[in-house]
């Protein structure tokens, strides 16, 4: 048994600890905030609940897998688009229904996007086996099973093609370690060919669709690892392969009801948790760790540290290292968020559970955003509206909308507006295309990259660390295991990235890698409290 502490409680630190306790580890993780989840987080205000972090959740396979009961809805339609021209494309979980869609908004394309489907689930196929699955040097754990049926007692039905994961891989038992026991993928000669290397994410799109709008719909798949699709690796390009192959989901209640999951099954491993608790320092001799130091001065000795925070923040502050500080800085930031949290008076006839409003000059707008290091002046704006299937989230007869816009990582003093001009330039852009609020807000609540960078310590409000720039994009992230033994990095901004599938994924890779390098090695002692 060895003495773990977990700094940081984001998704891939609370999935990594709970496998890591189950393995029989005491394990022990320090929060800076009052709760757990990192950016898993909702607002509340006057009856009306938004989601300030993910709002659909992919693959829950990942989490049904480790026990935790979740009230799950499968979405059909999974996101409607809205073009500036005023067209409409409805995608749904049926690829045979978007397919047709596809063809409705640009007939002759519906082939193309079947074709692009296709490359998709090859692209998929071998990340599961390579990327997904494990550190650069090769995969430790098999691949999570594709899920079926909804609620908590759904159960997978099949396995991703070529991966060696069997048919009802045994989902949902609390038992297992998170995929960790079962057969672990070989990658494949092809499989560096099945990501389309060298290219881009908008030249992928380009090389499938002729419909300008349609290379948008591809593009915006940048936006999930907050990147420009016109330098981002076009693998990005696989996520239609998830959505419409496994679904998209919704947890009733809101998706921070996972991390109450967590955090119930974390208390029932063992888990000491410790929240606003902030970790200042990770003690480390020169060749591996000691344990950590926290604000108050308290020294923890560990055998293993396994870092859940911006990667940025580990080399910059708590184990300063300037050499892999200024890797990461070369990576550029990835986008942040313009959260405006708006509580809708009365219904919306026909709102969609996710919708895109779409600019009208999409390489402006990224233009803006990495470039000049602005708001767009034409911004793409997501919406999120879960009152369309959970009445809990507003008031009767009232909605609740998340809406999201991609800006600049930095300081929001620095725009040429201020955050509230631009929420009013946001809405004046809505009511032009379709979504007219005047007259129906009760309140608007504004969330800048300012409060992602103090809540969360994300350099620069940064959401995913480091941007997906240029065909090696994903090889540069900071890997899982850190320059000294015993020191793990997990979370967005390390391998493999972003996103609530990847962090979890993230946790699994990370809770393996401990297992094998304790096996080597063993635990250094126990845990002591100068």
């Amino acid at each position: 048994m060895a003495e773990v502490i977990v700094v940081g409680s984001g998704v891939g630190g609370m999935v990594a600890a709970l496998l890591l306790a189950r393995d029989g580890h005491d394990v022990r993780i320090y929060e800076r905030l009052p709760r757990l989840g990192g950016k898993l987080a909702e607002h509340r205000r006057d009856g009306f609940t938004f989601s300030i972090g993910p709002s659909l959740l992919t693959l829950p396979g990942l989490f049904l897998d480790l026990g935790l009961p979740l009230d799950l809805l499968e979405l059909d339609e999974l996101c409607r688009y809205r073009f500036a021209d005023g067209s409409v494309l409805s995608t749904y979980r049926d690829p045979d229904r978007t397919a047709g869609e596809v063809d409705r908004l640009a007939p002759g394309e519906g082939r193309n996007w079947r074709a692009y489907h296709r490359w998709a689930e090859r692209c998929l196929d071998a990340a599961m086996r390579t990327f997904f699955v494990g550190p650069l040097t090769g995969p430790v754990v098999e691949p999570p099973a594709p899920w079926r049926g909804g609620g908590a007692l759904g159960r997978p039905d099949h396995a991703f093609p070529g991966t060696g994961a069997e048919a009802g891989g045994g989902g949902g038992d609390a038992s297992r370690t998170g995929g960790r026991g079962g057969q672990v993928p070989r990658a494949r000669l092809g499989d560096l060919f099945a990501v389309a290397p060298g290219r881009t994410l908008d030249a992928l799109a380009g090389g499938f669709f002729r419909d300008a709008r349609l290379r948008q719909y591809v593009d915006r798949y940048a936006t999930y690892a907050g990147s420009n699709p016109y330098r981002a690796p076009a693998a990005l390009g696989c996520v239609p392969a998830i959505e419409h192959g496994d679904g998209g989901w919704y947890v009733r209640g809101g998706l921070p009801r996972i991390a109450d999951a967590l955090a119930a099954a974390l208390d029932k491993a063992g888990v000491e948790v410790r929240t606003e608790t902030e970790v200042t320092e990770v003690i480390a001799g020169a060749d591996r760790v000691r344990g950590v130091r926290t604000a108050g001065g308290e020294v923890t000795l560990a055998d293993v540290v396994v870092v859940n925070a911006d990667a940025a923040a580990l080399y910059g502050r708590l184990l300063p290292d300037r050499t892999r500080l200024r890797r990461i800085a070369g990576l550029g930031l990835s986008s942040s968020a313009f959260l405006m949290l708006a509580a809708v008076e009365g219904r919306t006839e026909g709102m969609p559970h996710h919708s895109i409003v779409f600019s009208g000059d999409y390489r402006r707008e990224f233009g803006d955003i990495f470039d000049r290091r602005r708001p767009p002046e034409d911004p793409t704006v997501y919406i999120g509206c879960p009152s369309v299937h959970d009445a809990t989230m507003a008031p009767d007869g009232a909605e609740s909308w998340s809406m999201l816009v991609n800006v600049p990582a930095g300081d929001p003093a620095r725009w040429p507006m201020s955050p509230e001009a631009y929420a009013e330039l946001v809405l004046e852009r809505l009511a032009s295309r379709g979504h007219d609020l005047s007259g129906r807000l009760r309140f608007l609540d504004l969330l800048t990259p300012a409060d992602l960078r103090d809540r969360y310590g994300a350099w620069g409000g940064a959401i995913y660390g480091g941007a997906y720039g240029g065909p090696l994009a994903s090889f540069r992230r900071p890997g899982n295991r850190g320059p000294r033994r015993g020191l793990y990095l997990v979370g967005g901004t390390a391998h493999p990235g972003g996103g609530l599938p990847l962090v979890a994924m993230g946790g699994r890779i990370v809770a393996e890698l401990v297992a094998r390098d304790l096996s080597r090695s063993g635990p250094r002692r126990g845990r002591a409290r100068p």
